[in-house]
């Protein structure tokens, strides 16, 4: 048995190297239409590490050729299936430049937007990469409707308008959690303006209501009467839009306090 492995192990070792050599030989070869040729197998294979230098040496060899094209968009494909989204779309970009009547340019372009669409940021960080990914992904919906990438597009669109949602109801609470309610209170209130139909827009109002609450009640005596009235109309807008909300009972004893503090005066 032990002989059997080491004679296994032997065989192993020996045609490795062989393997290695071949394919530094085929990188090193002018016989471009072998490369091309392996290149394409590799890639078929999912070797992508391997098919992406062999299309990469060749871009300048098929430049101008029947199979530019094809080069390109593999080229592309097999940098994205390496994970490097940032040369892949650089790939797809350029390739939509240079052949918009070619097979491949719908998927080129879809693939560009995937790339843009991977190389975005969690809500915290910043959300430019989904603003350029929304605009392309927008455009592409209008040009292909019938798409069968639709429904992948609808969901990118989803996330990411979330995303930027989210981004930018934590941004303007942010102002309400250190204490800074006035410039919490702006700050609500252009993100609604923004953004009317927020998926915050719940907590936003409830957060407005809030935010005023406590400038009035941090305020000097004499700024309060006004300051508490703002609370009052600030709850009158958001129990008009959610009668039954959560924050109901919080914003109806803020509501209670303003009214009794105004009604002294």
């Amino acid at each position: 048995m032990k002989k059997h492995f080491l004679t296994f192990a032997l065989l192993l070792l020996a045609v490795a190297p062989a393997c290695v050599n071949q394919y530094e030989i085929l990188l090193r070869s002018t016989d471009y239409d072998l490369k091309f040729r392996k290149a394409i197998e590799y890639f078929e294979a999912k070797k992508y590490s391997r098919s992406q230098p062999l299309l990469d040496q060749l871009q300048m060899v098929y430049r101008g050729t029947v199979q530019d094209d094809t080069l390109q968009y593999y080229l592309g494909l097999s940098n994205y299936h390496l994970n490097d989204f940032i040369v892949a779309e650089d790939n797809f970009k350029q390739f939509v430049e240079i052949f918009p009547r070619s097979p491949f340019t719908k998927s080129a372009r879809f693939m560009r937007l995937d790339c843009l669409y991977q190389n975005t940021y969690r809500y915290e960080l910043d959300q430019q990469p989904s603003r350029i990914a929304i605009a392309a992904i927008e455009e592409f919906v209008y040009d292909y409707p019938e798409s069968e990438y639709q429904e992948v597009c609808r969901k990118m669109l989803e996330d990411l308008y979330q995303r930027m949602d989210r981004k930018a109801y934590e941004s303007a609470r942010l102002y309400y959690t250190i204490e800074d309610y006035k410039a919490a209170t702006h700050a609500l209130k252009e993100t609604l303006k923004e953004n009317p139909e927020s998926l915050y827009r719940e907590e936003i109002l409830y957060y407005i209501v809030a935010a005023n609450y406590q400038y009035a009640n941090n305020s000097l005596p004499e700024l309060q009467r006004a300051r508490f009235l703002n609370v009052i109309d600030e709850y009158y807008n958001f129990i008009s839009e959610y009668p039954d909300s959560k924050f109901r009972r919080e914003v109806d004893n803020m509501f209670r306090k303003a009214q009794q503090f105004t009604t002294k005066q």
